[in-house]
């Protein structure tokens, strides 16, 4: 570890300790800690073959797909985007502990997979939604994600039949409206704003961090994003690693 790194380390460190309104938004790099893939990463999902086409994963995973190709998209979603192995790591831990100390107010993530709930974190917004929240299309019937996985092909409802969709935020839906309020209340409060993991490029969640109004905006990243010149402290390391150490 080099001098500056250390240094930086030693200012994250000091920031949380004088906070005790922190606010953290985290992306897919969050996750990919806990080996789950981000598929917009170089080391990500690619195209996938449905039938005779090669599709994205953003073709697959959009709305239209989901209504017209129903089967097919959830061959790739169950296999694709479920990791219901997957264990909290040392981020998730972190900011759990964070809240318990009465610092971290909440958790804005976009990710799906549920594990800051996992990890001991109360106060989770999901932006896109969560793989373990399922609902009945025609009389809103709630499932959990053992029902999708157990399903072959389609989950059905067992009460009236209707496809069961998983509430995660598709391609070309919108976001939920008061998640996103909530979201802009928290970071418009917030004295330290803590951003990990995220590209900072997908809209409108990205757009979050212009409401930011305290005293220092952290980016932790492993590459630069839109917003390194505006951050009072930039970390292009592991989220984990980075975390893990201010905090022992």
């Amino acid at each position: 570890m080099n001098a500056s790194h250390a240094d930086k380390l030693a200012e994250l460190r000091t920031i949380l300790d004088a906070s005790d309104n922190i606010v953290f938004f985290g992306g897919a790099g969050v996750s990919t800690e806990s080996n789950i893939p981000d598929f917009r990463s170089a080391g990500g999902l690619f195209s996938e073959r449905v039938g005779k086409r090669e599709l994205s994963p953003e073709e697959i995973l959009s709305h239209t797909f989901f209504m017209q190709h129903t089967e097919e998209f959830y061959d790739f979603y169950k296999n694709k985007m479920i990791y219901k192995d997957a264990k909290p790591n040392p981020a998730h831990l972190a900011l759990a502990r964070l809240e318990q100390a009465g610092k971290l107010k909440a958790v804005i993530t976009q990710n799906i997979d549920g594990l800051h709930q996992q990890a001991g974190s109360r106060e989770v917004l999901e932006l896109h939604g969560s793989v373990h929240r399922n609902y009945c299309m025609s009389c809103g019937q709630f499932f959990p994600l053992d029902a999708v996985l157990e399903s072959a092909g389609v989950p059905k409802c067992s009460r009236c039949g209707g496809i069961v969709k998983p509430d995660v935020v598709l391609y070309e839906e919108s976001l939920d409206t008061g998640v996103l309020e909530k979201a802009r209340r928290y970071i418009e409060q917030a004295d330290v704003l803590i951003v990990a993991g995220t590209s900072l490029r997908v809209y409108p969640a990205a757009g979050l961090i212009q409401f930011f109004r305290g005293k220092h905006l952290v980016l932790i990243n492993k590459s630069p994003t839109p917003y390194d010149h505006a951050a009072s402290l930039v970390i292009h390391d592991s989220i984990g690693k980075t975390l893990k150490a201010c905090l022992t």
